[in-house]
Protein backbone atom coordinates (compact mmCIF):
# COMPACT_ATOMS: atom_id res chain seq x y z
CA UNK A 1 0.00 0.00 0.00
CA UNK A 2 1.24 3.66 -0.58
CA UNK A 3 2.90 5.37 2.02
CA UNK A 4 3.23 9.22 1.17
CA UNK A 5 -0.20 10.91 -0.15
CA UNK A 6 -0.49 12.75 -3.93
CA UNK A 7 -1.06 16.22 -3.43
CA UNK A 8 -2.75 18.33 -6.02
CA UNK A 9 -2.52 22.67 -4.05
CA UNK A 10 -4.34 25.49 -5.32
CA UNK A 11 -7.66 23.13 -6.55
CA UNK A 12 -11.60 24.70 -6.47
CA UNK A 13 -13.94 22.23 -5.37
CA UNK A 14 -17.73 22.64 -4.38
CA UNK A 15 -20.11 20.10 -2.81
CA UNK A 16 -23.05 20.40 -5.31
CA UNK A 17 -25.12 17.87 -3.17
CA UNK A 18 -28.90 19.40 -2.95
CA UNK A 19 -28.82 19.92 1.08
CA UNK A 20 -25.29 21.47 1.64
CA UNK A 21 -25.39 23.53 -1.54
CA UNK A 22 -23.02 26.47 -1.04
CA UNK A 23 -19.59 28.51 -2.44
CA UNK A 24 -16.74 26.90 -3.91
CA UNK A 25 -13.90 26.88 -2.21
CA UNK A 26 -10.80 28.40 -3.63
CA UNK A 27 -6.86 27.56 -3.07
CA UNK A 28 -7.93 24.10 -1.54
CA UNK A 29 -5.63 21.24 -1.20
CA UNK A 30 -6.27 17.87 -2.67
CA UNK A 31 -4.84 14.87 -0.91
CA UNK A 32 -5.21 11.48 -1.33
CA UNK A 33 -4.06 9.34 1.65
CA UNK A 34 -4.88 6.66 4.64
CA UNK A 35 -7.14 8.07 7.34
CA UNK A 36 -5.39 8.43 10.37
CA UNK A 37 -8.28 6.83 12.06
CA UNK A 38 -8.92 3.97 9.44
CA UNK A 39 -6.14 3.51 7.58
CA UNK A 40 -8.37 3.20 5.47
CA UNK A 41 -7.62 5.44 1.84
CA UNK A 42 -9.61 8.27 2.01
CA UNK A 43 -9.27 11.67 -0.44
CA UNK A 44 -9.28 14.67 1.77
CA UNK A 45 -10.15 18.35 0.45
CA UNK A 46 -8.56 20.91 2.95
CA UNK A 47 -9.85 24.19 2.67
CA UNK A 48 -7.56 27.54 3.15
CA UNK A 49 -7.18 29.29 6.75
CA UNK A 50 -8.15 26.04 8.65
CA UNK A 51 -11.66 25.61 7.51
CA UNK A 52 -13.13 22.15 7.99
CA UNK A 53 -11.47 19.29 6.15
CA UNK A 54 -14.14 17.24 3.33
CA UNK A 55 -13.16 13.95 3.57
CA UNK A 56 -13.97 10.81 0.99
CA UNK A 57 -14.24 7.48 1.62
CA UNK A 58 -12.62 5.71 -1.73
CA UNK A 59 -14.09 2.77 -0.98
CA UNK A 60 -17.84 3.31 -2.06
CA UNK A 61 -16.77 6.57 -4.06
CA UNK A 62 -16.88 7.14 -7.66
CA UNK A 63 -15.39 9.66 -9.93
CA UNK A 64 -17.12 11.22 -13.03
CA UNK A 65 -15.84 13.58 -15.93
CA UNK A 66 -17.16 16.83 -15.86
CA UNK A 67 -14.87 18.42 -18.59
CA UNK A 68 -10.75 18.76 -19.18
CA UNK A 69 -9.97 19.85 -15.38
CA UNK A 70 -13.28 19.27 -13.74
CA UNK A 71 -14.66 16.29 -11.91
CA UNK A 72 -17.48 15.22 -10.00
CA UNK A 73 -16.91 12.46 -7.00
CA UNK A 74 -19.55 10.91 -5.63
CA UNK A 75 -19.87 9.26 -2.23
CA UNK A 76 -22.07 7.38 0.22
CA UNK A 77 -23.55 9.08 3.50
CA UNK A 78 -25.63 8.97 5.77
CA UNK A 79 -26.32 11.19 9.37
CA UNK A 80 -27.51 10.71 12.93
CA UNK A 81 -30.22 12.43 14.58
CA UNK A 82 -31.06 11.95 18.01
CA UNK A 83 -28.59 9.21 18.13
CA UNK A 84 -30.84 7.15 15.23
CA UNK A 85 -29.41 6.73 11.74
CA UNK A 86 -31.50 7.83 9.30
CA UNK A 87 -31.22 6.90 5.82
CA UNK A 88 -28.31 6.81 3.59
CA UNK A 89 -27.70 9.66 1.06
CA UNK A 90 -25.27 10.57 -1.90
CA UNK A 91 -23.11 13.13 -1.95
CA UNK A 92 -21.62 15.04 -4.51
CA UNK A 93 -18.32 17.37 -4.84
CA UNK A 94 -17.11 18.66 -7.73
CA UNK A 95 -13.55 19.53 -7.85
CA UNK A 96 -11.91 21.75 -10.39
CA UNK A 97 -7.50 21.17 -11.38
CA UNK A 98 -5.88 24.03 -12.71
CA UNK A 99 -4.37 21.92 -16.03
CA UNK A 100 -5.49 19.11 -17.46
CA UNK A 101 -2.34 17.32 -16.91
CA UNK A 102 -3.04 17.90 -13.49
CA UNK A 103 -6.67 16.70 -14.05
CA UNK A 104 -4.80 13.33 -15.43
CA UNK A 105 -2.77 13.10 -12.37
CA UNK A 106 -5.57 13.27 -10.15
CA UNK A 107 -7.64 10.70 -11.87
CA UNK A 108 -4.68 8.14 -11.86
CA UNK A 109 -4.35 8.67 -8.81
CA UNK A 110 -8.26 8.14 -7.65
CA UNK A 111 -7.90 5.17 -9.02
CA UNK A 112 -4.76 4.01 -7.61
CA UNK A 113 -6.00 4.72 -4.48
CA UNK A 114 -9.30 3.77 -4.44
CA UNK A 115 -7.45 0.07 -5.68
CA UNK A 116 -6.15 -0.16 -2.31
CA UNK A 117 -9.45 -0.76 -0.81
CA UNK A 118 -9.82 -4.33 -2.71
CA UNK A 119 -6.44 -5.33 -3.18
CA UNK A 120 -6.15 -7.42 0.68
CA UNK A 121 -6.36 -11.13 0.69
CA UNK A 122 -9.84 -12.47 0.19
CA UNK A 123 -11.03 -13.69 3.48
CA UNK A 124 -8.71 -11.12 5.52
CA UNK A 125 -10.14 -10.55 8.57
CA UNK A 126 -11.52 -7.21 9.71
CA UNK A 127 -12.59 -5.23 12.20
CA UNK A 128 -16.73 -6.07 11.29
CA UNK A 129 -16.23 -8.03 8.89
CA UNK A 130 -13.97 -9.62 5.97
CA UNK A 131 -12.80 -8.65 2.56
CA UNK A 132 -14.97 -9.88 -0.48
CA UNK A 133 -12.47 -10.55 -3.36
CA UNK A 134 -13.52 -7.86 -6.35
CA UNK A 135 -13.57 -9.73 -9.40
CA UNK A 136 -13.23 -8.41 -12.79
CA UNK A 137 -14.28 -10.74 -15.95
CA UNK A 138 -10.60 -12.00 -16.22
CA UNK A 139 -10.50 -13.10 -13.07
CA UNK A 140 -13.63 -15.06 -13.56
CA UNK A 141 -12.98 -16.82 -16.70
CA UNK A 142 -9.36 -17.98 -15.45
CA UNK A 143 -7.82 -20.26 -12.95
CA UNK A 144 -5.66 -18.07 -10.57
CA UNK A 145 -3.21 -20.66 -10.31
CA UNK A 146 -2.90 -20.08 -14.49
CA UNK A 147 -3.18 -16.32 -14.17
CA UNK A 148 -0.08 -16.22 -11.61
CA UNK A 149 2.14 -18.33 -13.94
CA UNK A 150 1.39 -16.04 -16.78
CA UNK A 151 2.13 -13.12 -15.11
CA UNK A 152 5.08 -13.89 -13.69
CA UNK A 153 6.53 -15.49 -16.71
CA UNK A 154 5.75 -12.08 -18.35
CA UNK A 155 7.23 -9.81 -15.57
CA UNK A 156 10.82 -11.40 -16.34
CA UNK A 157 13.18 -9.59 -18.99
CA UNK A 158 14.66 -12.67 -20.29
CA UNK A 159 11.40 -13.07 -21.77
CA UNK A 160 10.46 -10.11 -22.86
CA UNK A 161 14.06 -10.00 -24.39
CA UNK A 162 13.26 -13.14 -26.12
CA UNK A 163 9.91 -11.34 -28.16
CA UNK A 164 11.98 -8.07 -28.54
CA UNK A 165 14.40 -9.78 -30.41
CA UNK A 166 12.71 -11.18 -33.30
CA UNK A 167 12.75 -8.49 -35.33
CA UNK A 168 10.36 -9.46 -37.82
CA UNK A 169 7.39 -8.80 -34.78
CA UNK A 170 9.50 -5.99 -33.61
CA UNK A 171 10.16 -4.46 -36.89
CA UNK A 172 6.59 -5.38 -38.30
CA UNK A 173 5.23 -3.05 -35.18
CA UNK A 174 7.29 -0.28 -35.97
CA UNK A 175 7.25 0.00 -39.77
CA UNK A 176 3.25 -0.42 -38.63
CA UNK A 177 3.66 2.58 -36.61
CA UNK A 178 5.53 4.90 -38.18
CA UNK A 179 4.34 4.46 -41.65
CA UNK A 180 0.99 5.89 -40.38
CA UNK A 181 2.18 8.71 -38.54
CA UNK A 182 -0.83 10.50 -39.43
CA UNK A 183 -3.24 8.23 -36.92
CA UNK A 184 -0.76 8.74 -34.64
CA UNK A 185 -0.21 12.35 -34.25
CA UNK A 186 -1.59 14.24 -31.63
CA UNK A 187 -3.99 11.18 -30.72
CA UNK A 188 -3.83 9.27 -27.51
CA UNK A 189 -3.23 6.13 -27.23
CA UNK A 190 -3.72 2.99 -24.75
CA UNK A 191 -0.69 0.20 -25.22
CA UNK A 192 -3.10 -2.86 -24.02
CA UNK A 193 -0.40 -5.54 -22.07
CA UNK A 194 2.32 -3.19 -22.76
CA UNK A 195 5.09 -5.45 -21.57
CA UNK A 196 8.21 -3.61 -21.61
CA UNK A 197 6.72 -0.30 -22.89
CA UNK A 198 8.21 -0.69 -26.51
CA UNK A 199 5.29 -0.09 -28.40
CA UNK A 200 4.22 3.02 -26.33
CA UNK A 201 7.55 4.62 -27.25
CA UNK A 202 7.06 3.65 -30.73
CA UNK A 203 3.40 5.64 -30.63
CA UNK A 204 5.42 8.41 -29.04
CA UNK A 205 8.19 8.60 -31.87
CA UNK A 206 4.65 8.62 -33.92
CA UNK A 207 3.78 11.91 -32.48
CA UNK A 208 1.09 10.54 -30.10
CA UNK A 209 0.21 13.32 -27.55
CA UNK A 210 -0.40 11.05 -24.64
CA UNK A 211 0.12 6.96 -24.22
CA UNK A 212 -1.25 5.19 -21.29
CA UNK A 213 0.95 2.28 -20.87
CA UNK A 214 -1.04 -0.89 -19.55
CA UNK A 215 0.59 -3.68 -17.85
CA UNK A 216 -0.82 -5.96 -15.02
CA UNK A 217 2.54 -8.00 -13.80
CA UNK A 218 5.71 -6.63 -12.58
CA UNK A 219 7.17 -6.26 -15.81
CA UNK A 220 5.15 -2.52 -15.53
CA UNK A 221 8.22 -1.44 -12.93
CA UNK A 222 10.91 -2.31 -15.13
CA UNK A 223 8.61 -0.57 -18.13
CA UNK A 224 8.65 2.69 -15.94
CA UNK A 225 12.30 2.55 -15.10
CA UNK A 226 12.70 2.51 -19.28
CA UNK A 227 10.33 5.06 -20.11
CA UNK A 228 12.00 7.36 -17.42
CA UNK A 229 15.10 6.62 -18.73
CA UNK A 230 13.72 8.20 -21.95
CA UNK A 231 12.90 11.70 -21.10
CA UNK A 232 12.28 12.87 -24.63
CA UNK A 233 9.38 10.38 -25.17
CA UNK A 234 8.57 9.37 -21.66
CA UNK A 235 6.99 12.69 -20.50
CA UNK A 236 4.18 11.49 -23.04
CA UNK A 237 3.31 8.37 -21.29
CA UNK A 238 2.13 6.93 -18.09
CA UNK A 239 2.00 3.43 -16.88
CA UNK A 240 -0.76 2.15 -15.25
CA UNK A 241 -0.55 -1.49 -13.61
CA UNK A 242 -3.43 -2.77 -14.18
CA UNK A 243 -5.62 -5.29 -15.90
CA UNK A 244 -7.57 -3.76 -18.87
CA UNK A 245 -10.40 -4.91 -17.12
CA UNK A 246 -10.63 -3.04 -14.18
CA UNK A 247 -8.51 0.21 -15.42
CA UNK A 248 -10.06 3.43 -15.55
CA UNK A 249 -8.71 6.47 -17.79
CA UNK A 250 -9.18 9.89 -17.97
CA UNK A 251 -10.01 10.05 -21.62
CA UNK A 252 -11.26 7.57 -24.05
CA UNK A 253 -8.60 6.43 -26.62
CA UNK A 254 -8.07 7.27 -30.52
CA UNK A 255 -5.87 4.43 -31.23
CA UNK A 256 -5.21 0.99 -29.11
CA UNK A 257 -2.45 -1.13 -29.68
CA UNK A 258 -1.27 -4.19 -28.55
CA UNK A 259 0.87 -7.23 -29.35
CA UNK A 260 -2.31 -10.05 -28.19
CA UNK A 261 -1.41 -12.54 -30.25
CA UNK A 262 -0.40 -16.73 -29.24
CA UNK A 263 0.52 -19.35 -30.35
CA UNK A 264 -2.06 -20.04 -33.21
CA UNK A 265 -3.03 -16.71 -32.81
CA UNK A 266 -5.24 -17.45 -30.18
CA UNK A 267 -3.38 -18.90 -27.27
CA UNK A 268 -3.33 -17.63 -23.67
CA UNK A 269 -6.68 -15.68 -24.78
CA UNK A 270 -5.27 -12.18 -24.64
CA UNK A 271 -7.49 -11.41 -27.12
CA UNK A 272 -10.25 -11.29 -25.55
CA UNK A 273 -8.78 -9.07 -23.22
CA UNK A 274 -7.68 -6.63 -26.14
CA UNK A 275 -11.52 -6.78 -27.33
CA UNK A 276 -12.67 -5.56 -23.43
CA UNK A 277 -10.02 -3.07 -24.08
CA UNK A 278 -11.89 -1.47 -27.53
CA UNK A 279 -15.55 -1.65 -25.47
CA UNK A 280 -13.89 -0.33 -22.38
CA UNK A 281 -11.32 2.14 -23.34
CA UNK A 282 -11.50 3.33 -27.37
CA UNK A 283 -13.50 5.93 -28.70
CA UNK A 284 -16.62 4.92 -30.87
CA UNK A 285 -14.02 5.98 -34.43
CA UNK A 286 -10.88 4.65 -32.71
CA UNK A 287 -8.58 2.52 -34.44
CA UNK A 288 -6.73 -0.60 -33.64
CA UNK A 289 -3.16 -2.03 -34.38
CA UNK A 290 -3.41 -4.45 -35.29
CA UNK A 291 -6.95 -4.46 -36.62
CA UNK A 292 -7.64 -7.93 -37.77
CA UNK A 293 -6.05 -11.36 -37.50
CA UNK A 294 -6.22 -14.85 -40.05
CA UNK A 295 -5.92 -18.18 -39.46
CA UNK A 296 -4.59 -20.24 -42.38
CA UNK A 297 -4.69 -24.21 -42.51
CA UNK A 298 -3.66 -26.92 -44.67
CA UNK A 299 -3.13 -30.62 -45.02
CA UNK A 300 0.33 -32.01 -44.96
CA UNK A 301 2.61 -35.06 -45.40
CA UNK A 302 5.65 -35.31 -43.61
CA UNK A 303 6.21 -38.78 -42.87
CA UNK A 304 9.46 -37.88 -40.57
CA UNK A 305 7.38 -36.33 -38.35
CA UNK A 306 4.98 -38.70 -38.11
CA UNK A 307 7.30 -41.54 -36.89
CA UNK A 308 9.24 -39.44 -35.01
CA UNK A 309 6.41 -39.10 -32.43
CA UNK A 310 5.02 -42.29 -32.94
CA UNK A 311 8.72 -44.01 -31.62
CA UNK A 312 8.24 -42.17 -28.45
CA UNK A 313 5.48 -44.29 -27.18
CA UNK A 314 8.32 -47.44 -28.10
CA UNK A 315 9.68 -47.29 -24.74
CA UNK A 316 6.25 -48.48 -23.36
CA UNK A 317 6.83 -51.33 -25.41
CA UNK A 318 8.89 -53.14 -23.23
CA UNK A 319 7.98 -56.36 -22.00
CA UNK A 320 10.49 -56.67 -19.25
CA UNK A 321 11.49 -53.05 -17.28
CA UNK A 322 12.85 -54.18 -14.20
CA UNK A 323 10.40 -57.20 -14.23
CA UNK A 324 7.29 -54.93 -15.29
CA UNK A 325 5.19 -55.08 -18.45
CA UNK A 326 4.78 -51.51 -19.96
CA UNK A 327 2.78 -52.31 -22.57
CA UNK A 328 -0.42 -51.87 -20.84
CA UNK A 329 0.21 -48.03 -21.07
CA UNK A 330 1.35 -48.09 -24.52
CA UNK A 331 -1.76 -47.06 -26.41
CA UNK A 332 -2.20 -44.14 -23.68
CA UNK A 333 1.17 -43.09 -24.05
CA UNK A 334 0.95 -43.32 -28.05
CA UNK A 335 -2.86 -41.34 -27.90
CA UNK A 336 -0.74 -38.77 -25.26
CA UNK A 337 2.08 -37.67 -27.54
CA UNK A 338 -0.55 -37.11 -30.54
CA UNK A 339 -2.43 -34.71 -27.90
CA UNK A 340 0.74 -32.58 -28.73
CA UNK A 341 0.19 -29.76 -31.05
CA UNK A 342 3.94 -29.73 -32.62
CA UNK A 343 5.12 -26.54 -32.95
CA UNK A 344 8.49 -25.65 -35.36
CA UNK A 345 9.30 -24.35 -38.76
CA UNK A 346 8.43 -26.17 -41.36
CA UNK A 347 9.13 -26.45 -45.56
CA UNK A 348 6.10 -25.21 -47.31
CA UNK A 349 6.41 -27.62 -49.50
CA UNK A 350 5.08 -30.29 -47.03
CA UNK A 351 1.85 -28.67 -47.76
CA UNK A 352 -0.40 -31.37 -50.30
CA UNK A 353 -3.24 -28.45 -50.86
CA UNK A 354 -3.79 -24.38 -51.28
CA UNK A 355 -4.26 -23.20 -47.59
CA UNK A 356 -7.76 -21.66 -46.52
CA UNK A 357 -8.03 -19.37 -43.86
CA UNK A 358 -10.74 -18.18 -41.01
CA UNK A 359 -10.95 -14.28 -40.07
CA UNK A 360 -11.61 -12.65 -36.76
CA UNK A 361 -12.12 -8.74 -36.93
CA UNK A 362 -10.73 -7.49 -33.86
CA UNK A 363 -12.38 -4.09 -34.41
CA UNK A 364 -16.00 -5.36 -34.62
CA UNK A 365 -16.08 -9.23 -33.08
CA UNK A 366 -17.67 -9.99 -29.56
CA UNK A 367 -15.36 -11.01 -26.83
CA UNK A 368 -17.54 -14.34 -26.46
CA UNK A 369 -16.72 -15.06 -30.06
CA UNK A 370 -13.47 -16.27 -28.99
CA UNK A 371 -14.71 -19.11 -26.35
CA UNK A 372 -15.10 -21.43 -28.96
CA UNK A 373 -14.09 -20.86 -32.71
CA UNK A 374 -15.56 -23.49 -35.56
CA UNK A 375 -13.91 -23.47 -38.82
CA UNK A 376 -15.08 -25.94 -41.73
CA UNK A 377 -12.74 -27.31 -43.92
CA UNK A 378 -12.16 -28.21 -47.61
CA UNK A 379 -9.59 -28.77 -49.44
CA UNK A 380 -8.52 -30.75 -52.61
CA UNK A 381 -5.51 -32.97 -52.66
CA UNK A 382 -2.25 -31.79 -55.12
CA UNK A 383 -0.65 -35.34 -54.86
CA UNK A 384 -1.11 -38.69 -53.86
CA UNK A 385 0.22 -39.28 -50.50
CA UNK A 386 -0.78 -40.05 -46.27
CA UNK A 387 -1.86 -36.96 -45.06
CA UNK A 388 -0.55 -36.71 -41.49
CA UNK A 389 -2.16 -33.37 -40.30
CA UNK A 390 -3.24 -30.23 -40.49
CA UNK A 391 -0.87 -27.47 -40.32
CA UNK A 392 -1.78 -24.04 -38.92
CA UNK A 393 0.13 -20.09 -38.81
CA UNK A 394 -1.35 -16.80 -38.45
CA UNK A 395 -1.14 -13.48 -39.32
CA UNK A 396 -2.17 -9.99 -38.66
CA UNK A 397 -3.03 -6.56 -40.15
CA UNK A 398 -2.36 -3.34 -39.44
CA UNK A 399 -5.28 -1.62 -41.08
CA UNK A 400 -3.28 2.21 -41.07
CA UNK A 401 -4.74 5.18 -43.05
CA UNK A 402 -1.67 5.37 -45.18
CA UNK A 403 -0.16 1.68 -45.22
CA UNK A 404 -1.81 -1.37 -44.45
CA UNK A 405 1.20 -3.59 -43.10
CA UNK A 406 0.90 -6.99 -42.58
CA UNK A 407 2.97 -9.43 -39.80
CA UNK A 408 3.08 -12.88 -40.91
CA UNK A 409 4.03 -16.44 -39.58
CA UNK A 410 3.36 -18.50 -42.34
CA UNK A 411 6.08 -21.14 -43.98
CA UNK A 412 8.73 -20.23 -45.68
CA UNK A 413 8.60 -16.30 -44.78
CA UNK A 414 10.79 -15.11 -41.60
CA UNK A 415 10.57 -17.26 -39.14
CA UNK A 416 8.92 -15.47 -35.69
CA UNK A 417 9.02 -16.88 -32.64
CA UNK A 418 5.41 -17.76 -32.46
CA UNK A 419 6.60 -20.76 -35.46
CA UNK A 420 3.91 -22.05 -36.66
CA UNK A 421 1.91 -25.01 -35.49
CA UNK A 422 1.06 -28.53 -36.72
CA UNK A 423 -1.78 -31.19 -35.84
CA UNK A 424 -0.52 -34.42 -36.25
CA UNK A 425 -3.36 -37.55 -36.63
CA UNK A 426 -2.44 -40.14 -34.84
CA UNK A 427 -3.75 -42.46 -37.79
CA UNK A 428 -2.66 -40.93 -40.94
CA UNK A 429 -5.09 -40.55 -43.99
CA UNK A 430 -4.65 -42.05 -47.82
CA UNK A 431 -5.55 -39.07 -50.63
CA UNK A 432 -4.86 -39.27 -54.57
CA UNK A 433 -4.15 -35.93 -56.10
CA UNK A 434 -7.81 -34.41 -57.31
CA UNK A 435 -9.28 -36.27 -54.19
CA UNK A 436 -11.52 -33.92 -51.86
CA UNK A 437 -10.53 -33.61 -47.93
CA UNK A 438 -12.92 -32.19 -45.74
CA UNK A 439 -13.53 -32.07 -42.27
CA UNK A 440 -13.66 -29.35 -39.18
CA UNK A 441 -11.28 -27.75 -36.92
CA UNK A 442 -13.30 -26.76 -33.58
CA UNK A 443 -11.14 -24.32 -30.83
CA UNK A 444 -12.45 -24.73 -27.39
CA UNK A 445 -11.35 -21.90 -24.20
CA UNK A 446 -10.59 -23.35 -21.37
CA UNK A 447 -9.82 -21.41 -17.64
CA UNK A 448 -5.90 -22.58 -17.98
CA UNK A 449 -5.25 -19.29 -20.78
CA UNK A 450 -5.64 -21.97 -23.67
CA UNK A 451 -7.76 -23.75 -26.15
CA UNK A 452 -8.40 -27.84 -26.44
CA UNK A 453 -8.16 -28.51 -30.09
CA UNK A 454 -10.85 -30.60 -31.91
CA UNK A 455 -10.06 -31.68 -35.31
CA UNK A 456 -11.43 -34.08 -38.08
CA UNK A 457 -10.46 -34.63 -41.60
CA UNK A 458 -12.10 -36.95 -44.15
CA UNK A 459 -11.11 -38.21 -48.05
CA UNK A 460 -14.17 -38.69 -49.56
CA UNK A 461 -14.65 -40.75 -52.61
CA UNK A 462 -12.86 -40.22 -55.51
CA UNK A 463 -12.83 -41.65 -59.26
CA UNK A 464 -15.69 -42.99 -61.09
CA UNK A 465 -18.68 -43.04 -58.88
CA UNK A 466 -17.55 -39.98 -56.58
CA UNK A 467 -20.56 -37.73 -57.49
CA UNK A 468 -22.72 -39.96 -55.37
CA UNK A 469 -20.90 -38.68 -52.53
CA UNK A 470 -19.63 -40.29 -49.59
CA UNK A 471 -16.59 -40.33 -46.95
CA UNK A 472 -14.20 -43.09 -47.59
CA UNK A 473 -11.97 -42.46 -44.48
CA UNK A 474 -12.25 -40.20 -41.41
CA UNK A 475 -9.54 -39.88 -39.12
CA UNK A 476 -9.80 -37.16 -35.30
CA UNK A 477 -7.98 -35.88 -32.58
CA UNK A 478 -7.96 -34.02 -29.40
CA UNK A 479 -5.34 -31.88 -28.76
CA UNK A 480 -4.22 -29.22 -25.98
CA UNK A 481 -2.46 -26.23 -27.09
CA UNK A 482 -1.56 -25.14 -23.70
CA UNK A 483 0.95 -28.42 -24.13
CA UNK A 484 2.45 -28.03 -27.42
CA UNK A 485 5.71 -30.17 -28.48
CA UNK A 486 8.83 -27.64 -29.19
CA UNK A 487 10.58 -29.38 -32.09
CA UNK A 488 12.77 -26.31 -32.72
CA UNK A 489 16.26 -28.07 -32.38
CA UNK A 490 18.49 -28.57 -35.40
CA UNK A 491 20.33 -31.81 -36.80
CA UNK A 492 23.84 -32.18 -34.73
CA UNK A 493 26.61 -34.67 -34.32
CA UNK A 494 26.08 -37.46 -31.81
CA UNK A 495 28.74 -39.47 -30.49
CA UNK A 496 26.96 -42.99 -28.98
CA UNK A 497 28.35 -45.03 -26.31
CA UNK A 498 31.02 -48.07 -28.18
CA UNK A 499 28.59 -50.76 -26.69
CA UNK A 500 25.41 -48.99 -28.34
CA UNK A 501 27.44 -47.85 -31.66
CA UNK A 502 26.83 -51.65 -32.25
CA UNK A 503 23.52 -51.97 -31.86
CA UNK A 504 22.12 -49.42 -34.15
CA UNK A 505 20.04 -50.76 -37.42
CA UNK A 506 22.15 -50.19 -40.87
CA UNK A 507 19.76 -48.01 -42.07
CA UNK A 508 20.57 -45.88 -39.39
CA UNK A 509 24.24 -46.15 -39.51
CA UNK A 510 23.64 -45.65 -43.50
CA UNK A 511 22.50 -42.10 -42.91
CA UNK A 512 26.07 -40.80 -41.68
CA UNK A 513 28.42 -39.12 -44.49
CA UNK A 514 31.42 -40.98 -45.63
CA UNK A 515 33.40 -37.82 -44.37
CA UNK A 516 31.85 -38.10 -41.36
CA UNK A 517 32.76 -41.85 -41.34
CA UNK A 518 35.97 -40.75 -42.07
CA UNK A 519 36.12 -38.07 -39.24
CA UNK A 520 35.36 -41.63 -36.61
CA UNK A 521 32.00 -39.24 -35.99
CA UNK A 522 28.54 -41.24 -35.22
CA UNK A 523 25.65 -40.21 -37.77
CA UNK A 524 24.08 -37.03 -37.00
CA UNK A 525 20.36 -37.17 -35.61
CA UNK A 526 17.66 -34.47 -34.68
CA UNK A 527 17.79 -34.02 -30.81
CA UNK A 528 14.71 -32.96 -29.68
CA UNK A 529 14.05 -31.47 -25.81
CA UNK A 530 12.73 -34.87 -24.31
CA UNK A 531 16.45 -36.25 -25.63
CA UNK A 532 18.09 -33.60 -23.19
CA UNK A 533 15.96 -34.65 -19.84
Amino acid sequence: MASSPDLFPNVTFSDVSEAAAGPAAEGATAAFGLGAATGAPRLSLVKAEAEPTVEIDLADAQVFKLGPTEWLCVCDESEAKDGVEEKSFSRAIKVVLRTEAESKAFSLAFQRWQHQVISGKAGERLENGSIIASKNKFDTKIEASSAKMYFHYYGQLLHQQNMLQDFVRTGTYYAAVMENRSDFEGRVVVDVGAGSGILSLFAVQAGARHVYAVEASEMAEHAQRLISGNPSLGHRITVIKGKVEEVVLPEKADILISEPMGTLLVNERMLESYVIARDRLLAPDGKMFPTTGRIHMAPFSDEYLYVEMANKALFWQQHNFFGVDLTPLHGSAFQGYFSQPVVDAFDPRLLISPPTYHTLDFTSMKEEELYEINIPLSFVASVGTRVHGLACWFDVLFNGSTVQRWLTTAPGSPTTHWYQLRCVLSQPLYVMAGQEITGHLRLVAHSAQSYTIYLTMSAKMWGVGAEQGGILQTSTGKLELKEPYYRLSQPQSCTLPQDQQQQQLPSLQAQGSEQQMQEGLSPAFTIDQDCLN
